[in-house]
């Protein structure tokens, strides 16, 4: 793939600026981030080896610092679902502003010259399943299930499913029929039985008076950090309320509702019904983008190897794959082939993560053969000779560059392709358990995460950005008459025998507590309503009130970077230096902020 001549980079870097006009919003920080991509002059060689990338570039760099935060521009990109030709950074048409919703943000530095392998899950990541089917078509095989199979009242026959109610990042309470939003300090902020909200009191009451806190994790809670899960999730949620208003109608607690409904998940996926619905008609389950394709051959371009690793099983993974990177038909439709083998070093499937990120994990390795999906034993990749040859089904020589494996562990994968350090290789998943931690932390890879609902939450953050400061002017005025209030109370109690004029005071602490009541519930209101332009239920996905949410202190923990699709990579270079922004503390931001 060739790059245009004779253009030059032009990168600006983004700053905080403060508007004087708006002292009140000491703590609003105002950012943005333009960045203009480019062409260079190096081309990249058609042959490559796994060695880490290091040579000078040619480009030129031009920062500036952009002091004025309405030069903020949100201009989209020219890539769009199932576009011909997607804009991609190393097309000579690349190098577009890139829309806040499709950019990659940065938690710690990653220089992509030190990377050597980059690696993908499928399910979600390169794969990004439509809610509205999949999500769908999983609950109701999973009702079928729990009715066929597990003796469960035919009435849940009757069900339907509102794919856009559950949230990533909740918490289940299998013991107390609750479904939880926390703070990063694992506070309830948002509490539901089933589809009643709970009181204030009754959150306190279930969550707060305890001498130990509770740690909020499994056995007695289930962690909806997936998409896939959505769909349980609010399965689990009927179940609870339909156990309450039905006294008798389903014998089991609710902890043993949540262990059907996971048992009834299983048999869904053990009998293959959900997946072989996707494979006789893929577009309809799953979104079609076509900057998959230059994306891979960009990264193989720059001499970086890719991998993939995928808990699905050969047949499925081919299907898949096929329909996101093969071309389409005049009638829409992929012929099933290998063709797609060509954008990948390594292929796993059958993984078994995240178990499969442990180098103890004894695991065996097989090779598959693509046409027959037969497995075939190695010795760490090596295909083992076989004492009768006439038994071993050849390998067709489809495209040898790249080799289909089965199960095995991560210390396969860094031998099958020569990683000397965990930190050469950026895993990019979308599961903050089985892809990000897991690889994060035992490992030391670094990390990219996938979430989709990022595009929509960024996009909204923008347009309630006046919002926002006026939220911060609420509080503000919040905290300024509780101090008169304190300081008149504190007066009262203690000189209170020498004022001359204590009625009137009186008057005016009795004037005050009613604007402060006033105040505390205009600020309530305000601050749910602007909640509830993210999600009615549940608010803003990274943040619980003020506080970031659990969901988004595991994103800041574990992810290097995190973006809203897998392909967002290909609109930057291949080469980038990721760097996070400055982490400032409270006191700083007062400070920086006058």
């Amino acid at each position: 793939m060739r790059i245009a001549r004779g253009r030059s980079l032009s990168l600006s870097i983004s700053v905080f600026s403060f508007p004087s006009s708006t002292p009140f919003c000491s703590k609003i920080l105002h950012f943005h981030s333009r960045v203009f991509c480019s062409s260079t002059s190096d081309q990249f060689p058609s042959t490559r080896t796994v060695t880490s990338s290091r040579e000078s570039s040619n480009n030129h760099l031009r920062t500036s610092n952009i002091m004025d935060s309405k030069a903020m521009q949100f201009e989209r990109t020219t890539r769009t679902e199932g576009d011909k030709h997607p804009c991609v950074w190393s097309s000579p048409e690349g190098g577009q502003k890139i829309d806040i919703g499709k950019q990659i943000f940065c938690n710690r530095s990653l220089n992509m010259r030190n990377i050597i392998a980059v690696g993908f899950d499928m399910d979600y990541t390169l794969a990004q399943y439509k809610p509205e089917t999949f999500e769908s078509l999983a609950y109701e095989g999973t009702v079928k299930k729990l009715v066929n199979n597990l003796g469960y009242p035919m009435e849940l026959l009757e069900w339907s499913f509102d794919w856009t109610y559950m949230v990533r990042g909740l918490v289940l309470d299998k013991k107390r029929g609750n479904i939880l939003k926390m703070d990063r300090h694992k506070y309830v902020k948002v509490a539901y039985h089933g589809f009643k909200e709970l009181s204030k009191e009754d959150k306190v009451a279930a969550y707060g008076n305890t001498l130990t806190r509770d740690a909020f994790d499994e056995p007695e809670y289930a962690l909806i950090d997936t998409l896939f899960s959505l769909a349980e999730a609010y399965l689990f949620a009927q179940l609870v309320d339909f156990k309450d208003k039905n006294p008798g109608k389903i014998p089991a607690d609710y902890s043993r509702m949540y262990k059907d409904v996971r048992a009834a998940v299983d048999l869904c996926h053990r009998d293959g019904t959900l997946k072989k619905m996707v494979a006789k008609d893929p577009k309809r389950y799953i979104n079609e983008d076509s900057s998959i394709v230059p994306m891979l051959k960009m990264l193989r371009d720059s001499d970086r190897a890719t991998f993939l690793v995928t808990n699905s099983l050969w047949d499925y993974t081919n299907i898949v794959m096929n329909f996101l990177c093969s071309p389409r038909a005049v009638d829409g439709r992929s012929g099933l082939n290998f063709d797609w083998l060509q954008y990948f070093d390594v292929v796993i499937t059958g993984s078994a993560k995240p178990s499969f990120f442990h180098d103890e994990n004894r695991a065996n390795l097989f090779e598959v053969d693509p046409e027959s999906g037969m497995l075939l034993n190695t010795d760490n990749g090596t295909p083992m000779p076989q004492v009768d040859t006439s038994l071993r089904v050849p390998l067709k020589t489809l495209d040898k560059s790249c080799k289909v494996f089965q199960g095995g562990n991560v210390g396969h994968l860094h031998k099958l392709l020569s990683i000397e350090s965990s930190s050469q290789v950026l895993y990019v998943g979308d599961h903050i358990y089985g892809d990000i931690l897991r690889s994060k932390k035992v490992l030391g890879w670094r990390t990219m995460l996938v979430v989709p609902e990022l595009e929509k939450e960024v996009e909204i953050l923008w347009t309630l950005r006046d919002t926002r400061k006026q939220l911060q002017l609420l509080r503000n005025n919040r905290d300024h008459i509780e101090d008169k209030i304190h300081h008149l109370k504190w007066f009262l109690r203690f000189d209170g025998a020498d004022i001359v004029n204590k009625e009137e005071l009186l008057a005016e602490l009795d004037k005050l507590q009613s604007q402060q009541e006033q105040m505390r519930l205009s600020h309530q209101e305000a601050q749910r309503k602007c909640h509830q332009k993210f999600h009615k239920v549940w608010g803003q996905l990274m943040k619980t009130g003020y506080q970031n949410s659990r969901f988004a202190h595991q994103v800041e923990r574990f992810a290097c970077l995190y973006t809203s699709q897998v392909t967002n990579l290909s609109l930057y270079s291949p080469n980038k230096y990721y760097r996070p922004s400055e982490d400032f503390m409270p006191h700083e931001l007062d400070i920086i902020a006058l």
